[in-house]
């Protein structure tokens, strides 16, 4: 983050949020104001309104018909039982 670009503020938290602020920012060993300036550029992004979508139509895929929820289970379990048998050595 650039420190140019910041800009005081002045937020009215209550205790129990801030008590958890303190502890998180000794945990990871930053700055309180850190965690919170962490928590609005967060909470920005995931709120922000794009002008534009994430991928165009010559980046997405035809998946050739409706997913069912089995196929995504399927998919999903399939995926971390390879993922866990990578992760104990063996070949997926």
């Amino acid at each position: 983050m650039d420190l140019m670009a910041l800009k005081r503020t002045n937020v009215y938290a209550d205790d129990e949020d801030l008590a958890m602020i303190k502890e998180a920012a000794a945990r990871m060993g930053v700055s309180e104001a850190e965690i919170i300036r962490e928590g609005i550029h967060r909470i920005a992004l995931a709120t922000r309104i794009w002008d534009e979508p994430f991928v165009t139509d010559e980046e997405t895929f035809d998946l050739g018909g409706p997913v069912t929820d089995d196929d995504i289970r399927t998919a999903v379990t399939g995926a971390h039982e390879a993922r866990e048998r990578r992760n104990r050595g063996h070949a997926a």
